[in-house]
């Protein structure tokens, strides 16, 4: 039900009383266009006022609830909300409402569907069903490293079976998002997530490559050496002493190469605790902690 009480329906629609039925339409196709939510993705009143709209077509267009409504201005509580389930576009919804062309080929049978749905008011003129409520959707894409860094063609099914072909710029990275503007169902858009990754765990971005250092708590506090992963096979990265998560350690050419020009790889250093600690371990823990709390230390 709509929040305004006992509305003047020919005030909604912009009409004196007793306007005819090409004024009535004509109004109807004018507010409706001025009040569809798709049309008015930023204004919070317009499904409301759009109810209203459609609620003052469906009284006046009838002469048996228009006469009811004048006598008694009471007939808007046989009224339920038709869009409980979401709209149907502009164009379908006029076209279906006033009349303007079949809606399928049985508009009978998908009339009758609706109105046992939603107990639609019987009036002269079809009423539309309702519509799925659509969204953006994404998809993951793999790309190798050699695809990533010199683009390629990727082929995109869509749900209403179409295949889309979309070229992935150059020097793409792993975790980019590609949009594609209005290809998904109800206008919406498309958007492609890039994975471009290797088996060693090496994340390819551009020229260069990223890798996740996992160091227990002891190696990153004294130092250590590490074997790492590379593109071009494994190496021994010294790790410096102190070195706390999120800290950057850079392997110079060791990223992509195109062009004559070669990236570096960048390790980053992930401080992890280990799920279980032995007995000795704990205690050790628990003197640095005691240390660390002590101003004379």
């Amino acid at each position: 039900m709509t929040s305004i009480a006992n509305p003047d329906y020919w005030a909604l629609l912009g009409l004196p009383p007793g306007s005819d039925s090409a004024q009535l339409k004509r109004a109807f196709r004018r507010e409706a266009r001025k009040w569809h939510p798709d049309l008015n993705g930023n204004d919070v009143n317009a499904e409301e006022r759009f109810k209203l709209v459609n609620e003052a077509y469906a009284v006046l267009s009838d002469p048996r609830k228009r006469a009811a409504w004048e006598n008694s201005n009471d007939s808007k509580k046989e009224f339920e909300d038709p869009f409980a389930d979401g709209f149907p576009t502009f164009s379908h919804y006029l076209e279906i409402i006033l009349g303007l062309e079949p809606a399928s080929d049985s508009p009978e049978k998908e009339e009758s569907s609706f109105n046992e749905s939603v107990n639609w008011p019987t009036t002269s003129e079809p009423t539309p069903p309702p519509v799925q409520i659509y969204e953006d959707l994404e998809s993951l894409v793999e790309l190798t490293p050699q695809e990533a860094l010199n683009g390629t063609q990727v082929q995109l099914e869509l749900e209403n079976g179409t295949i889309v072909e979309v070229q992935t710029p150059p020097m793409a990275g792993d975790g980019w998002r590609l949009r594609l503007p209005g290809i998904a169902l109800g206008g919406h858009d498309h958007f492609l997530q890039l994975r471009v990754r290797t088996e060693e765990g090496l994340r390819i971005d551009g020229l260069r490559v990223l890798f996740r250092l996992e160091l227990f708590p002891p190696d990153a506090v004294l130092g250590c050496a590490v074997d790492v992963p590379t593109l071009a096979g494994p190496v021994t990265l010294q790790v410096p002493p102190g070195s706390s998560s999120g800290r950057l350690l850079r392997l110079r050419g060791r990223g992509m190469e195109l062009d004559g020009n070669r990236g570096d790889q960048l390790v980053e250093i992930v401080v992890v605790i280990p799920a279980e600690l032995s007995d000795s371990e704990n205690a050790l823990y628990g003197r640095l902690q005691e240390l660390s709390l002590d101003p004379d230390y």
